[in-house]
């Protein structure tokens, strides 16, 4: 059974889903993080990465304390992911590899890795081609996963919307709830 790392950020969540006020904001970004959570929970022994110093350090030093794989690194804006998408990118992991899921931006959404010393803190601008170029470097097979649940990240307002019809529960009523004008 493979461990799920969630990487989320409690303080300061999903700025960029700004100009809604911060509350919102984090209202949002919690009910996708139990989306995602949920999603993960029939999958693996699931392990939210809340570390200081960002995304990467803190998959990184959550997965030190990993001691075999599989692991699913999978993002916590991520709120149509489905347990069927998780056990989908774990199947298109190559033996002793690595298989990753692309977001539209070129940034990584999910990662399935054969054994936690397969990640590297390598987040951020095109950082899908540098998960597959170490992955090279390491001489493991890898692998690109097209899963439509795990490419929709949601980093704005119009994410949400656009992508309104395959919203996890908690996501789908946070969102209805705004539009309500109600407190999240």
């Amino acid at each position: 059974m493979p461990t799920v790392v969630v990487p989320f950020r409690v303080d300061k969540a999903k700025q960029r889903l700004a100009p809604a006020p911060e509350d919102v904001r984090a209202a949002l970004a919690k009910a996708m993080l139990e989306d995602v959570l949920a999603a993960a929970g029939p999958v693996g022994e699931v392990v939210v990465a809340d570390e200081p110093g960002g995304q990467g350090p803190a998959v990184e030093g959550t997965l030190r304390r990993v001691e075999s794989g599989p692991v699913l690194v999978v993002n916590a804006d991520l709120p149509c992911a489905r347990p069927r998408d998780l056990l989908t990118l774990l199947g298109a992991m190559p033996e002793g590899g690595l298989a990753l899921v692309e977001a539209a931006d070129g940034t990584t959404n999910a990662l399935a890795l054969a054994a936690p010393h397969l990640f590297a803190p390598l987040y951020g601008e095109h950082s899908a081609e540098r998960f597959l170029q170490r992955a090279e470097r390491l001489g493991v097979p890898a692998a690109a996963a097209s899963i439509p649940n795990l490419e929709d990240d949601v980093d704005t307002l119009a994410d949400l919307e656009r992508l309104e019809e395959r919203l996890g529960a908690r996501t789908a009523a946070a969102l209805n709830a705004l539009r309500a004008g109600l407190s999240l």
